[in-house]
């Protein structure tokens, strides 16, 4: 950059600011009008919120503004207004059990709409909106359940979670037999294809016929001899169409090489039981049970 001091632009007739950059000269031209109203605008703004509004933190808290307002003061009574609006209905919720609420035709409406609400809020994004799920998450539609599909199973995998570190929470480990070489690629390819035979489908009968001493000494245990899995464990049917993680040869080498697991959080932390109870009524009457 060179400069050789401010003068006139022969073109425009504005003066230049003196910097030159190969040869091309800044002009000095002011800030539009509405710009600078605009800034001083926002600038008023901010000096007005910070009198109003709590905005400046301090050491042992922060201004509170002259308007006195709080987002936590507001939640808070939003959320004593919406018990009051519940009223009789979470009373009533709280006190009846699961198969009450289900034989009650008026209380299993509210709990429906009480579960339709808090599962659209915390449960859909993993699930889906229709509780379809997807790779990784479980389809709460269908009848297919890792760990039981009746009302107390429901509830109990609501309040404690899966692998969430609660000390109640479901817990299984599909062990990663490749990652950890506890088995061959060789091995892994064979089993995948008594995966597949298991489901019905057409697989190499040979791979098939190599490696059924295998699965009945590494997967048995879980799965049961016939594969058809055991939801006290959590371990999944291998002879439906139904996969967590998909049903394709990738995917079912992938489960036994890496092992995988999610996790379902304990929302027994957040909610109060009422409402697990509403959210296990709406799982249940949308599911296959």
């Amino acid at each position: 950059m060179t400069g050789d001091g401010p003068h006139k632009d022969e073109i425009s007739g504005i003066d230049t600011t003196g910097h030159e950059w190969d040869g091309i000269r800044e002009l000095d031209n002011p800030l539009p009008r509405w710009w600078l109203w605009v800034f001083y605008a926002c600038i008023a703004f901010s000096i007005g919120y910070w009198v109003l509004m709590p905005a400046w933190p301090g050491l042992n808290g922060y201004t509170h503004g002259l308007l006195g307002k709080s987002d936590r003061r507001e939640v808070a009574q939003a959320l004593t207004d919406l018990q009051t609006l519940r009223g009789a209905g979470g009373a009533k919720l709280k006190t009846a059990s699961l198969a009450q609420i289900e034989s009650d035709p008026e209380l299993q409406a509210y709990a429906m709409q009480v579960g339709q609400s808090v599962f659209g809020d915390n449960c859909a994004t993993c699930h889906g909106a229709g509780g379809a799920g997807g790779k990784g998450y479980a389809n709460l539609r269908d009848d297919v359940w890792l760990w039981g599909g009746s009302l107390e199973d429901i509830q109990r995998t609501i309040t404690y979670g899966i692998r969430s570190g609660d000390d109640q929470a479901r817990l299984s480990q599909m062990p990663a037999f490749g990652r950890d070489a506890m088995l061959q690629p060789a091995q892994i390819s064979d089993l995948t294809e008594y995966v597949v035979a298991l489901s019905g489908r057409k697989a190499n009968a040979a791979a098939v016929g190599r490696v059924t001493t295998l699965f009945a000494e590494q997967c048995a245990s879980c799965h049961g001899p016939a594969g058809k899995g055991d939801q006290l464990v959590g371990a999944p049917d291998l002879t439906d169409a139904d996969t967590l993680y998909g049903s394709d040869r990738a995917a079912i080498s992938g489960q036994i090489h890496n092992g995988q697991g999610g996790v379902m959080p304990a929302w027994g932390r957040r909610f109060d039981p009422e409402t697990i109870k509403a959210l296990a009524v709406y799982i249940h009457a949308n599911s296959g049970q």
